[in-house]
């Protein structure tokens, strides 16, 4: 009887080559990653990590290194994730996020765990989502771009208060900064209409979340392929007060004083220039025109529950 030749071995899989950027100065940056690490490891990720201080230049070393890794680790914040997302866009590849930051709004939208070793695993697991990223005047944002009240905001609260305060810190630079606040004229252009409105803040919303906890929208979805604005038309700072729990829901648009819409393109005048913060960086100034880029960043996702 002839022998029977045995099957051969499957091959083993190749691991994922993994480029891991770490912002050490992002207010968890200092935090142990090596329980992390070692889940990437094992989950078949071999790591390399970059120097915080490099961030700055990651564009070019993903044009450089994009034959040689098959994703890109951040591990920071909003700001961290805000400037690596041109490189992530031109270059393609997946990002998997390690949520080191003060508000982590990104991977409160996409429902990554904040605890960075359930994070890792999130990125082991391999389940993808292709995002839609805003842009305006060229700077891209993840979350939310504002004008007026939270731009003046991210002026005042600075790095070392965030560092040491956390989510706490936003409350009290916006405590301080609160009565001070004045409606100021911004001309709104979208959808072949243009309002003159008189207003404390307008914001621009890609995801859901931003600024430690607010909601620009309960059913914003960073892929949805829209923008969504709302205008806080108050004529006193205490109805602004009134109505942070509604901004934390994210229903304010339910309220007379609020002006909110979707669009897949705005522009905003104001008299004089005033800041834009997109994802919490002040970047750029009015005369500020949004847009909305689709589908055009792939992060690594919890998968969907399946009920």
């Amino acid at each position: 009887m002839a022998g029977t030749e045995q099957a051969d071995d499957p091959p083993e899989p190749r691991q994922r080559r993994a480029l891991l950027v770490v912002n050490h100065a992002a207010r968890g940056g200092a935090q142990p990653i090596d329980a992390a690490t070692a889940i990437l490891d094992e989950g078949g990720i071999a790591v390399e990590t970059m120097s915080a201080q490099d961030i700055e230049d990651l564009g070019t070393i993903l044009r450089d290194r994009a034959d040689s890794i098959d994703l890109v680790i951040v591990g920071g914040g909003d700001g961290s994730l805000n400037r690596a997302a041109p490189a992530l866009r031109d270059s393609g590849l997946p990002m998997g996020i390690l949520p080191l930051g003060t508000g982590n709004d990104l991977a409160r939208t996409l429902g990554i765990p904040l605890d960075i070793a359930a994070a890792a695993r999130v990125i082991v697991a391999g389940e993808t989502r292709v995002i839609d990223i805003g842009e305006v005047n060229g700077h891209l944002f993840f979350n939310v771009a504002s004008i007026g009240f939270s731009a003046q905001l991210a002026s005042e609260l600075t790095a070392d208060a965030k560092k040491r305060w956390g989510v706490i810190g936003y409350a009290l630079a916006g405590a301080r900064l609160l009565m001070r606040t004045h409606p100021f004229t911004a001309f709104i252009e979208h959808d072949n209409a243009t309002d003159k409105v008189k207003t404390v803040q307008i914001s621009v919303g890609n995801g859901r979340h931003y600024g430690g906890g607010m909601t620009v929208d309960p059913e914003a979805e960073p892929d949805d392929g829209v923008l969504h604005v709302y205008s806080l038309e108050v004529s006193h700072w205490a109805r602004l007060l009134a109505l942070v729990p509604a901004l934390r829901r994210g229903t304010q648009g339910e309220a007379q004083d609020v002006r909110a819409f979707r669009t897949r393109a705005v522009t905003i005048r104001t008299r004089r220039a005033r800041s834009v913060n997109t994802d919490g960086e002040l970047t750029t100034a009015t005369p500020a025109s949004f847009r909305v880029v689709p589908k055009a960043v792939t992060v690594y996702v919890p998968s969907p529950i399946i009920l």
